[in-house]
C-alpha cells in the first residue's frame, strides 16, 4: 500500500529537540495534570476511544485530515480547552450538521467527555490531545472554521505568567485567519484581567468584528463556572465575527 502524500509537519511540543538531542523548552499555554482515570473513565474511555479519539501521532502523517476521522465532509468547529465535556457534549448535540474538534491535553477530562457523548448520543465530535496552538497552525487551514470556542482557558493569573495565556496578538492573528468569513469565535473567562486582555486583543484585529456580550444561553453552566461563581468572580463572555 503506497504511503500518504503530503508536507512534513514540523515537531509536535515536547518532540522538538536541540542539534544535540536535548529536549527545546517552550512556553505553552497548559501544564499537563494528573492521567490517572476514575473507574468511570476508564469504563468510557475503553469503549469509545477507538472511534472518538485522535491518536496524537498519526497527525505527523503526511496526508493527515481530520475529515478522515469524522467519515464525512461538514463545516468544522473547534473547541481548545474542552475539559470533561460538559459544554461540548451540550453544543455538539444541537449541531449535528457539524463536525465538532475538541482539543484537550487532560486524558481524565478526555475520558470523562466520552462517556458524556455515549450518553447523550452524540457522535460529531473527534478528541485530540495535541498542542492547540500547533494545531491551528499546522491542522487547520486558512479560513476552514465555522465556529472557535475557547470556554475559560487557564487565566495563568501571576503576572510572571501572563506570557503563558493563550489569547495573545499572534494567537488571536492565527485563530481569525482560520476562521471562515462570517464564522465566529465565543470566549468565556472568570477572571476581570483576562477578560479586559482578550477583549484588548481582539478588539485590534481588522478582520474580527465584536466584544463582551451577554452570556451565551446555548452554553450550558459547567462545574467549573459554578465554582468561580461561588467564590465571587464574574463570568465574561465574548463573542467576535470573521468580517472579512
Amino acid at each position: 500500500m503506497a504511503e500518504p502524500s503530503g508536507p512534513v509537519r514540523p515537531a509536535r511540543p515536547h518532540h522538538k529537540l536541540t542539534e544535540d538531542g536535548r529536549r527545546v523548552r517552550e512556553v505553552l499555554t497548559y501544564s499537563r495534570r494528573g492521567s490517572r482515570f476514575s473507574a468511570k473513565q476508564q469504563q468510557a474511555w475503553d469503549a469509545h476511544h477507538e472511534r472518538w479519539v485522535i491518536p496524537d501521532e498519526v497527525v505527523d502523517q503526511p496526508g493527515f485530515t481530520f475529515e478522515s476521522w469524522f467519515g464525512r465532509k461538514a463545516p468544522l468547529i473547534v473547541e481548545i480547552g474542552s475539559g470533561v465535556g460538559e459544554a461540548t457534549a451540550a453544543l455538539a448535540a444541537t449541531r449535528r450538521e457539524y463536525d465538532v474538534l475538541a482539543l484537550e491535553v487532560w486524558r481524565p477530562g478526555v475520558a470523562e467527555t466520552l462517556g458524556r457523548l455515549a450518553e447523550a448520543e452524540v457522535d460529531n465530535v473527534r478528541l485530540c490531545s495535541v498542542d492547540a496552538v500547533w494545531s491551528m497552525e499546522h491542522l487547520i487551514g486558512a479560513g476552514e472554521l465555522a465556529e472557535l470556542w475557547t470556554f475559560f482557558p487557564d487565566p495563568w493569573h501571576k503576572k510572571k505568567h501572563h506570557k503563558r495565556r493563550l489569547v495573545t496578538p499572534d494567537f488571536a492573528a492565527l485563530a481569525a485567519s482560520r476562521l471562515a468569513p462570517g464564522g465566529s469565535w465565543r470566549l468565556a473567562t472568570d477572571w476581570a484581567d483576562y477578560a479586559e486582555q482578550m477583549a484588548e486583543v481582539l478588539d485590534a484585529l481588522p478582520a474580527l468584528d465584536g466584544g463582551v456580550v451577554e452570556r451565551w444561553a446555548e452554553r450550558p453552566v459547567t462545574k467549573f463556572e459554578r465554582k468561580g461563581l461561588a467564590v465571587g468572580r464574574v463570568i465574561t463572555d465574548l463573542a467576535y465575527r470573521r468580517t472579512s
